[in-house]
This record gives C-alpha cells, sequence and structure tokens, in this order.
C-alpha cells in the first residue's frame, strides 16, 4: 500500500513540474516585446533565406542578406536606437508563425502576406511592401496568364503555408496545385518539368527570374498581397513602434533607398508606385 502512495506522490509531483514548465513557457511568451528587446537592446527577427531579393542566405559570408533584413535592422535602430542589435532567426512559410507565439522570435518580417484569417493569430504592422501574386513560366511556355492555367492537365506549383496556393485554386479551379516546402524546391520542381508554372507573390518570382534568364513572370498581378511585419497578439506597444518606424522611413527617403538599393535593376518593377504605397 505504501508504495502504491509513494508512486501515486512521485506522479503528481512530475505532473505539477511540467504544469509548471509550460506555464513558465506561456508566461515567457506573453511577455511584453518591447520591454524585453529593450532590456537585452535586441530585436530578433523571423526571416526567410530562401528567398532571393528579400532574404536570401549568402553562402560567402554566411549572412542573410535582402530588402526584408535590411528593413529589419532600420526598424531596429528606430525602436531601440542606433546601437540597438537586430537578430535574425530564419524561418519558413510554416514555422513563422509558431516560433512567433512560442517567443523565439519578437517579429516577423518575411514576405508576410496580411489576411484576416492570420489577423485573428498575430497583429499586423502598416503594410511596408505592396505585392500581388503572379506566375512564373519557362520564355518558351504557353501560358501568359492565370486563365491559361484553368485546363485538366496543368499543375500549378506553390509553397506550404502560404495564400499562393489557396488563391490560385480560385482562379484556375481545374488546375492540380503541387505544394512544396520552399520556393528553392518549388523553383526546382519547376525546372524540372514537374509543373507548369509557379506562382507566388511577384517580387519573389521577380528575384527568381533576375538570376535565371529561362523564366520570365507572366499575367501581372492577379491578388492584391500587402506585406505586413507581424507581432504577437497584445504586443501593441511593440506594433506601435513599428509602424513610427515605417512612416518615419518613408517620410526621410530610407524606405525608398531601399527599394532602389534591392529592386532598382528589377525588369518590370515600378519604384516609383512601389514607393507611394
Amino acid at each position: 500500500m505504501r508504495r502504491w502512495k509513494s508512486i501515486l506522490v512521485l506522479c503528481g509531483m512530475l505532473l505539477l513540474t511540467l504544469s509548471l514548465g509550460a506555464c513558465s513557457n506561456e508566461k515567457s511568451a506573453q511577455q511584453n516585446a518591447l520591454k524585453r528587446s529593450q532590456e537585452s537592446n535586441t530585436l530578433t527577427w523571423g526571416v526567410k533565406a530562401d528567398t532571393r531579393l528579400f532574404g536570401l542566405m549568402d553562402i560567402k559570408s554566411g549572412t542573410i542578406k535582402g530588402f526584408d533584413i535590411d528593413m529589419g535592422k532600420e526598424v531596429t535602430k528606430r525602436v531601440l536606437g542606433k546601437k540597438g542589435h537586430a537578430k535574425f532567426v530564419q524561418v519558413t512559410s510554416k514555422t513563422r508563425i509558431p516560433l512567433l507565439k512560442n517567443g523565439n522570435i519578437d517579429a516577423i518580417i518575411a514576405t508576410m502576406t496580411i489576411t484576416p484569417d492570420r489577423e485573428k493569430i498575430v497583429d499586423f504592422s502598416n503594410v511596408y511592401f505592396a505585392a500581388g501574386q503572379s506566375l512564373l513560366v519557362k520564355k518558351d511556355s504557353d501560358i501568359k496568364n492565370v486563365r491559361d492555367l484553368n485546363k485538366d492537365g496543368m499543375t500549378v506549383l506553390a509553397v506550404k503555408g502560404s495564400t499562393s496556393a489557396v488563391n490560385v485554386k480560385k482562379y484556375a479551379p481545374k488546375a492540380k496545385v503541387l505544394e512544396l516546402e520552399d520556393y528553392a524546391q518549388a523553383f526546382t520542381a519547376l525546372k524540372s518539368g514537374q509543373g507548369d508554372a509557379m506562382t507566388t507573390d511577384n517580387g519573389i518570382l521577380f528575384g527568381i527570374a533576375a538570376e535565371n534568364p529561362g523564366y520570365h513572370v507572366v499575367g501581372g498581378a492577379f491578388t492584391n498581397e500587402p506585406y505586413g511585419i507581424a507581432v504577437d497578439k497584445g504586443q501593441t506597444q511593440l506594433k506601435n513602434k513599428i509602424d513610427q518606424a515605417i512612416a518615419d522611413m518613408r517620410r526621410d527617403g530610407t524606405y525608398q533607398r531601399l527599394l532602389q538599393k534591392w529592386f532598382g535593376n528589377v525588369a518590370g518593377f515600378d519604384l516609383k508606385e512601389a514607393s507611394q504605397q
């Protein structure tokens, strides 16, 4: 009898420890992100490393470079001061929100489209890049726009966890949608003939086309995909600071300079229009 009592006591202690640990993790994730970043003088950003022009791993330097990275660095300075440190954590479309919710990162700047469903889970800053979904195809392809995909036998390549797969089904319901883990895998599938077109936001596709001359972007934008910086629900102070930083960057010309740096030589990209959005 005593033996069973001892076992029950040990089990109870174990459950209490696990419960306290879970509460501790939840409390840590819900702490004031702005205060935490001010105390550490560091803002931790979730960024992509497979998206040319926005966030791409530079093999030579071992660092991620792109428009999102530069935006993150500049926003960090304006939120924390000139000596504020921006730390970058690699994420994917699937992992970025869980990492934010767990408190591993303070904010997401990773070509993330503002949608009503996502706004139920996270809070978004004001728009920092006005994107739209488009198509990438081989230059000798007969596909000119999304309507050309609405046929039996057509396969469209998209990335898991993105809005692109859902959107293309609305415009080309007859096409099969094959979802891959990231943009690199999706483009590899396009090159190997596993699909007829790759779809995602035009800014990302322009980046891929820029380094792959045999491919081009067609059909214009068939959706509105505004990018926002995401913070966890309830992190209003951090969100407001980020909004102010973006507004100041637009006002003093910093935002326009970053657009010029990353998109100035991209064919078909309207810098003037992008600067005003």
